[in-house]
């Protein structure tokens, strides 16, 4: 028998550690499950929230997203990171996870629920669509050259 699902707010180093490899699925530039919390922890102090889908005792999907306001939208909830296992997906994780930050972008006044993905990503966006998410432009990027600190 499969074990309920849950969703938590991630709020501690254990439960963040969890998350990595997860979080690894979506983002596999990210190599250092340490690094990764550290870095979970930095974007914490800058609104950075991190809420856990578990089933059991294991993570099966993820939702990082920032309360943000802006001249474009207003007060408004971008994710981050929206992300479900594949043996999750089709199980109605990611709507749960969307429906969670909505439910607390509603609640706190927010005006919109935004979110990126790539051109490439048929299958997610289909996702969005269904989500009741509409693609209103598209998401533009330099990669900056680095300098040493």
């Amino acid at each position: 028998m499969s074990h309920p699902l849950t969703l938590r707010a991630v709020q501690d180093h254990a439960h963040c550690l969890a998350c990595f490899a997860v979080m690894h699925e979506l983002r596999p530039h990210l190599h250092d499950a340490q690094a990764f919390v550290a870095q979970v922890q930095r974007q914490a102090s800058q609104g950075y929230r991190l809420l856990a889908a578990w089933r059991g005792e294991r993570v099966v999907g993820l939702a990082g997203y920032r309360l943000q306001e802006n001249t474009l939208y207003g007060r408004f909830v971008y994710i981050d990171d929206l992300i479900v296992l594949p043996t999750e997906q089709r199980g109605g994780v990611g709507r749960l996870l969307i429906d969670a930050v909505r439910r607390e972008a509603i609640d706190g006044g927010h005006a919109h629920l935004v979110l990126d993905t790539a051109l490439g990503n048929a299958l997610g966006q289909r996702f969005y669509y269904r989500q009741g998410l509409l693609a209103r432009g598209l998401h533009f990027v330099e990669t900056l050259p680095q300098v040493a600190a």
